[in-house]
C-alpha cells in the first residue's frame, strides 16, 4: 500500500492542512481530526486576509461566496475560492485556494486542496481531494457501506482495515473523475489518473492510470 501513503499522493505545499496530514501515514487517518484542526488554526489566521463569519467559520475576504450558499462550521474557505449558488457545506471542511464548490454540491468532513473543482451536483464526504483534482458533474463519494460495516482499503495484493465506518475517497493530485461516477467507500485513486464517466469505482486505482471499468485499468502512455 505504499502508493496510498500521503507522501505519494499529495503535494502538501498545496493545502493549509499540511500540518495535519504530516502527522499521519495514510490520508484517511486524518479524517477524524479535521474538525479540531480547523478550530485550532482558524483563530490564528491573518485577520487582514480572513474574516470570521460565524462560530468556527473563517472565509478569505477575496473568496466568492454566493448568498444562497449554506456554510456551517468548522470551516475554512481559502483565498480566491468560489462557493456557488446553493452549495451546502455541512461542516468540518477546508476549501483550498482557488477551488470551486459548485451548484448544489455538498461537502462534509473533507480536505479540499488548492485549485480543486467540485463544480456541479457533487457529494463529497469524509474524503481528501488533492491538488487540481476534478470531479465531473454528478460524480459522488459514497462514504458509508450499505451493510454499515467498517471500511477496508483493498488493492490487488493486500488490504488495510481502516477502523472507519465513514470513509469516502482519497483522490491524489491531478485526478480526473468522469461525470456521474460513484466512488465507493474506501476508494483511493493515485495521482494523475483518469476515471471514465459512469464508472463505479472500488479499491485502489494506481497512479498514472485510466480506469475504464473494474476489469480494464490501463497505464497512461
Amino acid at each position: 500500500m505504499e502508493q496510498c501513503k500521503v507522501k505519494n499522493m499529495y503535494d502538501l505545499n498545496e493545502t493549509m492542512a499540511a500540518d495535519l496530514l504530516k502527522t499521519v501515514e495514510y490520508p484517511w487517518e486524518a479524517l477524524k481530526d479535521i474538525s479540531d484542526f480547523i478550530k485550532k488554526i482558524g483563530p490564528t489566521l491573518d485577520k487582514e486576509i480572513y474574516e470570521q463569519r460565524g462560530e468556527d467559520i473563517w472565509v478569505a475576504k477575496n473568496a466568492k461566496v454566493a448568498p444562497t450558499a449554506c456554510l456551517n462550521g468548522p470551516l475554512i474557505i481559502d483565498e480566491e475560492a468560489e462557493i456557488r449558488h446553493c452549495a451546502f457545506v455541512r461542516g468540518s471542511a477546508i476549501v483550498g485556494k482557488g477551488s470551486v464548490v459548485g451548484n448544489s454540491t455538498e461537502l462534509k468532513n473533507v480536505i479540499i486542496f488548492n485549485s480543486v473543482q467540485v463544480p456541479h451536483y457533487n457529494y463529497v464526504g469524509d474524503s481528501v481531494l488533492g491538488y487540481k483534482s476534478h470531479m465531473g458533474a454528478g460524480s459522488i463519494t459514497s462514504n458509508v457501506k450499505s451493510d454499515k460495516t467498517l471500511v477496508t482499503v483493498k488493492s490487488a495484493e493486500e488490504k488495510i482495515e481502516t477502523g472507519l465506518k465513514k470513509f469516502g475517497a482519497m483522490l491524489g493530485d491531478f485526478v480526473e473523475v468522469g461525470c456521474n461516477s460513484v466512488l465507493n467507500p474506501g476508494t483511493v485513486i493515485g495521482p494523475h489518473s483518469n476515471i471514465y464517466p459512469l464508472s463505479m469505482v472500488r479499491g485502489v486505482v494506481p497512479a498514472n492510470s485510466i480506469y475504464k471499468n473494474k476489469n480494464e485499468v490501463v497505464e497512461k502512455v
